[in-house]
Formats: structure tokens, sequence, C-alpha cells
């Protein structure tokens, strides 16, 4: 996701278009739907070298070179945890051989870390080719052999999409960090054959039946909670996938799948290309007036990288850009209106014209999305979504309204203060307040008000110390430590750091990449955590009792500029939390059933509840402080402006709350009445879908849709209520900690603890609200968020 505070989530979000998410693919089998789990190979164990061990990741370059710096890696250096049943361990050989190409194709070849270094754009039509004629071979087989039963059917299931969505994983995640034309074509290439054997496992009869056979049988009630979960969910998700359609409804069903796919890849593509094509050269000083040294230090960067050589962040000249933290410095501080108003609205029509327009694109997604689920026999797409969900669309829509009505008046009063203020400053626009003018007015009010300087504070929050202090939370909170692994791990880029978590004994349970700063020429935008590969105890190798999970962190935040280190805005601080909020979920599971171990098998609209539960850390004072010393002197943030950052917290939070609103309203409309091919175009229905959630109507023009990659090229079509819907479950979670004190220690480490095991440790194993229960020991409530938030009183009203 991938996402916050309801102050900062949905200015970040609304400016990023929700830039922090969980990746989602739009994928058949439900482990290929997300690919934030889609990356679980069959690895080597670590207790023996490889014998292909690509090199190192997330902000590094991947490149090992084993034979040049071999590791050795000991059976004392890597541990596992906690309990599985005894199962016996696969090896590589257990998936057979991959004919010759295996031996040069990095993708096919035995490795315990992907080969994210080695993998080029012309391994990935061979590996992906082989690897499918290969897991066709195995699903006759299983559907050859198969009896209901979990070693006959569960297990080797298992295996055969673990492999396919850890080497598809490698090249999905290579397209997003390290974008090519010719990485572009070669999975364009594959993608219908990729498509076409997801499709052939999820409507796989034979499978669907013996699963229907374990529900029926009278070992039914001898199974555990998380095997149970996993058949239901097999039926339910193979119904969805088409099992039991026959004839021309299958054929047409499978059709809209593979278009579908294409549909979406090409949509992010357009995205990510109409974001790296907008270019402005700036030489006139004037021009750039109010930014910030590290946007103009940015700005100067990348116009050396397009061949201004003498290019300084004094004297410029400067290229402005629309890749987030470029484009967010610009609304907030740039005194040069008219430059404002250009970038805004580039933004906001980004792939909406010429080779790069996504409107048609749209259109016929919304239409096959409709067909598909009338094919399903439900009424509408948004049906078909939430089948998987914790909500129902009339729940989802209560919940919108609730806290559209508790946002509404706040928001009003927010628009008169902001008009008030810039009258004040005798701001000719005063009169005309537009878009381009809410962030940079914003910001000054803001600093009057609070008296805070969101750029006078980065120099407190440099990257490393950051992460040394949400690392030293983690210990906290988790009794888990974190340390440094570069080397030991291929990776993509130069900037990639690796890390291994390890428990309170020593012993290695996960490790993580971590892929922080931006790269708008080959990186696609916002921020997002993926699974790398996910614990399991039936691809357990060695006689150890379970795999190791491994996830990624991908940022887009400002990058080190003239020999600093990456200087951080406190919304790029809540970033990193939430993305770690996520990657924690994934990494601490003891779940060793590994269709449900970590975020797999994880409702949807409750997935991001440990990630916005990591985002109120950042205001948690002792925390906060371990983290604000000045990158140069060590000097603590000082106190008074913590209190002042507190203060904030709630600043605006009715408008931000309504622009998070739009989005989640917009989707659902779209998903629920809006017909493809009517007289109603999509962009009308945002423009009255914000006649409710915006105070100040968007431009006639605003064509955000295009690039609103959640729904249409992401996994949260008629799904983006989720982030109100976990933001609902993470503030109520967090509350367990205020009632417990947080200045009590050894109060917060007891709940930290139930924490962990229960909201990160029991996956997809339990249904989520029951999950909840047992760590809060009621239902949750929303008073909590709308306290967060200020906003306790237009509920009242409301």
């Amino acid at each position: 996701m991938e996402k916050k505070s309801v102050v900062f989530q949905a200015l970040l979000i609304a400016s990023m278009l929700m830039a922090s998410r969980i990746t989602l693919t739009a994928s058949i089998h439900p482990l290929l739907v997300r690919r934030t789990h889609s990356l679980s190979i069959s690895i080597s164990s670590p207790y023996q070298l490889p014998k292909s061990f690509p090199c190192p990741l997330w902000s590094s370059s991947f490149s090992f070179c084993l034979h040049n710096r071999r590791k050795s890696v000991t059976s004392s250096s890597v541990h596992y945890f906690s309990s599985c049943s005894s199962h016996s361990a696969p090896t590589m050989a257990a998936f057979g051989d991959i004919d010759q190409i295996s031996q040069s194709n990095p993708l096919l070849q035995d490795f315990y870390f992907p080969p994210f270094d080695a993998v080029e754009a012309n391994h990935v039509r061979p590996g992906i080719l082989a690897l499918l004629k290969k897991l066709e071979g195995d699903l006759e087989e299983l559907e050859r052999t198969v009896e209901p039963s979990w070693s006959k059917l569960v297990e080797p299931l298992e295996k055969i999409v673990d492999r396919l969505t850890v080497v598809w994983g490698i090249v999905s995640h290579l397209k997003s960090v390290k974008d090519t034309a010719d990485l572009r074509i070669a999975i364009e290439e594959v993608q219908p054959e990729k498509v076409k054997f997801q499709l052939r496992l999820g409507q796989s009869k034979p499978i669907y039946n013996a699963f229907k056979a374990i529900r029926e049988s009278s070992k039914w009630n001898t199974l555990d909670d998380a095997r149970k979960r996993i058949v239901e969910s097999q039926i339910k998700e193979a119904l969805l996938r088409g099992v039991t359609l026959e004839g021309d409804k299958r054929d047409n069903f499978n059709k809209i799948e593979q278009e579908l796919e294409r549909l979406s890849h090409k949509f992010d593509e357009n995205v990510l290309d109409a974001t790296k094509k907008f270019e402005k050269l700036i030489v006139d000083k004037h021009e750039v007036d109010g930014l910030p040294s590290t946007a103009l230090g940015m700005a100067a960067q990348t116009a050396v990288s397009k061949g201004h050589e003498n290019a300084t962040a004094e004297n410029g000249p400067w290229i402005i850009t629309l890749d987030a933290p470029c484009y967010l410095s610009v609304m907030q501080h740039a005194k040069n209106r008219s430059l404002r108003e250009e970038i805004y609205y580039a933004y906001i029509t980004r792939a909406s014209s010429g080779e790069m327009d996504n409107t048609s694109i749209i259109d016929q997604i919304l239409k096959l999305r409709q067909e598909k689920a009338k094919i399903l026999n439900f009424n509408n797409y948004a049906e078909v979504s939430m089948e998987t969900k914790m909500a129902t669309v009339e729940k989802a829509e209560e919940l919108l309204e609730k806290l559209r009505s508790a946002s509404w008046n706040a928001a009003v009063q927010d628009v008169e203060d902001l008009q008030d203020f810039a009258k004040r400053q005798g701001a000719p626009e005063v009169n005309d307040l537009n878009h381009w003018d809410i962030s940079f007015w914003s910001e000054r009010l803001r600093e009057s008000k609070f008296d805070i300087n969101e750029e006078e504070l980065r120099p407190f929050f440099s990257l490393p110390r950051v992460m040394d202090g949400l690392f030293s939370l983690a210990k906290t909170l988790f009794d888990i430590d974190i340390q440094p692994a570069d080397g030991l791990a291929p990776v993509w880029d130069k900037d990639v750091k690796f890390y291994r978590v390890n428990n309170s004994s020593g012993s290695p349970i996960a490790y993580f990449y971590f892929d922080p700063y931006t790269r708008p020429s080959e990186k696609r935008g916002g921020a997002w955590m993926d699974e790398v590969v996910s614990r399991s105890c039936v691809l357990a190798q060695d006689g150890a009792p379970a795999r190791l999970p491994i996830a990624h962190m991908v940022c887009n935040q400002t990058p080190p500029v003239g020999g600093k280190p990456s200087l951080m805005t406190f919304r790029e601080v809540e970033t990193v939390f939430h993305e770690f909020g996520h990657a924690l979920q994934h990494m601490l599971t003891k779940q060793g059933e590994g269709l449900v171990a970590g975020i797999r098998g994880i409702e949807w609209d409750a997935v991001e509840l440990p990630s916005q539960f990591m985002e109120n850390w950042c205001y948690h004072r002792d925390t906060l402080m371990g983290i604000a010393k000045h990158y140069e002197t060590g000097e603590s943030l000082p106190e008074e402006v913590y209190l002042k950052l507190l203060a904030a917290r709630t600043f605006r939070a009715g408008s931000l709350s309504l622009r998070q609103l739009r989005f989640a309203s917009v989707d659902l409309e779209l998903h629920t009445k809006y017909v493809p091919g009517e007289p109603e175009l999509i962009f009308a229905v945002d423009q009255r879908v914000c006649k409710q959630t915006q105070v100040i109507p968007p431009l006639a023009d605003d064509k955000f849709l295009c690039s609103f990659s959640h729904i249409f090229a992401g996994g949260y079509a008629a799904g983006y209520y989720s982030y109100k819907w976990a933001e609902v479950l993470s503030a109520d979670a967090f509350s367990a900690f205020e009632d417990a004190g947080l200045n009590d220690i050894e109060a917060v480490k007891e709940t930290g603890h139930r924490f962990r095991e229960t909201v990160l440790a029991l996956g997809g194993g339990r249904a989520p609200l029951e999950v909840f229960v047992e760590f809060r020991g009621r239902e949750p409530s929303p008073e909590p968020l709308l306290r967060h938030s200020g906003l306790l009183a237009g509920l009242a009203t409301a």
C-alpha cells in the first residue's frame, strides 16, 4: 500500500496517489493475487552454500559474484523458530530438472536469496516458459494422484504455487524498481502464458473437488483453525476463479482475465512513463524562490544527470519533475504561483492524453470487471471483491459516510481558516484560492500556528538514525534484534540495504531488503512492502522446521544530496514506519501453513492494521526523541518542537480525511453503480463524488483517475476503503498501549508481546476479527481513530 495518521496519511497518499501500499497484481490463484505474497520460491537451505548464489538487495546492487567473495554460511549462523508439523524437506530436485536452460538462467538456478543482480531481460522468456512447462507437468501429476488429504493435496499444491510466485515475483519486482524497455517487452511476451497456467490451476476440478471432500469428511472437525481457513478459502477462491464454469462461459471468463492482466500492466506503465516524461528546466533563480535547499539540490542533481554538468543547488539550472519528493516540495514551498499551477496541473493530468492516455484503458477495465461479475452471478464487481474481505458493500459505505459526516464541518472550517490566514498575509490570490495554493498556504499556516517548518526539521531526521530508532522500537515492543547483513544477499541497486531479524537468543528468524530512495528514470512511485518468500513448514529444508520469511520494503524518499545523508521529512518517517509494519506481519508470523503465513490469507481490509498501527509510534515521545537527533551536532529535537508536532497532528484533519474518503468513495461508486458505455463518463462520476467529499471542488480537467494505480493496476479495486477500515482497527489497537500506559515500559512490553503473538504471529490462520478480539479483548471501536484525528466533535454532530 503501498500508506497514515489522518493528518499526514491523507496528504501523502493524496499527493502521491496513495504512495504507501502492499503491492498487488491482478492474478488468478489466491497466492498469486498479491505480489506482496508472490515471491516464495523453494530456496536452498542457508546451512550450505547453494550452487548459484547471485548477489545483494533493496537499495544496493544484487550482484554477489560468489566466486570472488564467497562467504561461508554455517549451520550455526542460521536458525529457525516456531513449531511445525513434521514434513519431508523438499529440494530443488523435488521439482525436477528444467532442461539444460537452468544451468545458465538465474531464474531457474538453485538459490537461497533471489539473484536480483543477475537477472536480465533475456532471461525472462526462456526462464518463465521452461518453468511453466515444468509446473504444468507437476499439476498434471497432482491431479492424477490427488486425494482429499493434506499430504496429497495441500502440500504439493503449495509447492507448485510457491515456485511460480517466487520466480514471477523476481521479474515483477525488477520491473518495479529497475524498469527497462527490454524487460517490459519480455514480460509482455510471457504474461499470457503465465496467466493461462494460473487459470488452469485455479480452475482445476480435481483439486476443487478434493478440497470439498475434505470439508465434507468426518475429519473436518479435527482440523485446526488454519487448515479450516485454507480449505474454505480455496473453495471460495476456486468459485471466484470460475471453476464451475463450462463451455463458452469459461472461455469468455478466461479471455477476460487475460485481458485484465494486460490492461493493468499497461495502465501502470503509462503512469510511470507519463511521470518520467515531464521535465521543466528552470534557469532563473527567481522562479524557484521558496524551494528549500534539499529540493534545489535534488533538482540540480537531476539536471546534472540530464547533461547539465555544471548545475548546482545555488545557481542551477534545475529540473523539476513529477517525482513525489520534487512535486511535494514545489506544492508546499514554491512562492511562484504560476509554477505551482503548472506542476499541479501536470500531476493531476498524468497519463490522460496522447500515447500514454489511460482513459480508454479504465473504461475497458471497468467493462471487463463488470462482465466478470455477471458471469460469476454477482450484481457488480464490488460484490466479487467483498467475497474475500471483512466488510460488505453496505458496511463499507456505512463506514465511509460516518467518517465523511464527522469530517465535513471540520473541513469547511479548515478552508475558512486558510482563507483568513492568506488574507492577513496580503496574498493576491486570497479571493481565488485554488488547489495549487492549498498546500502552499497550509504550510505557511502550520508554520505560523505551530512554529514548525518541515524543511528545518529535516536535519533531525537522517535516515540512518531513523532506522536505528525504528529497530530499537521493534526490540522494545517485540523482543527482536535487527542487524545489517549487507553482502549476504544479492541486491538490485547499490543503495539497497539488507537486514537480518534475530530472536532474543540471537538466531535469525527473517530477513528483509530496504530500497529507500527515489529513482525517477527506472522506479515506479509510491512506497510498498512485498514478500520475497514466506514462512513455510512444507518448504523447509535440511531438517529445519520452517523456511524463514524474507520481505522487501520500497520507498521513494529524498536521496542523499551533496555529501549529506538522506534527510527526511516527518511524512517520510511515517512512511518508513508504515511499510515496516507490513514487513513485521510478514516476518514475525509463527504460522507454519504457508498458504496462510504472514500476510497471506488475511482479508484485505484488515491487512493495513499493523502498518497504520506503527505510524502511531511516530508521535510517541520516547520513540520520536530517540530518532530526532541533528545529523551533524547530535542535538536532540527541542522538547517544545515535539509538543508542537503533537499539537499539529490534527491540523486540517477534516480536509485530509475527506481527501482520502474521496478516493475510497469513487472507487466503490465505479465498481457498484457506474455502467461503462453510458453517457456519464468516469470523470463525471468523480466530480459527482467530490461534491460530497471536497469543500473545494476539483478542477474540471482533473484526471487523477488516469493515475489511480491502486484500483486500476493494483489489488485495491472496490477495496480502497480498506485504508479507513483498517485505520479503525489500527487506532483501536494502539489505544491498548495508551490504556496500559505509554510511559510504563513493562506494560508497553507486555502489550507489545500480546500484539506480536496475535496480530503479527497468527497470519491468515484465524479470521481477523477473532485475532483482534483476542488481542484487544473486545470488538473494534471507531472512537480512538476519531479521537486521534480530533474529529470526535464531528461524530457527535453527525
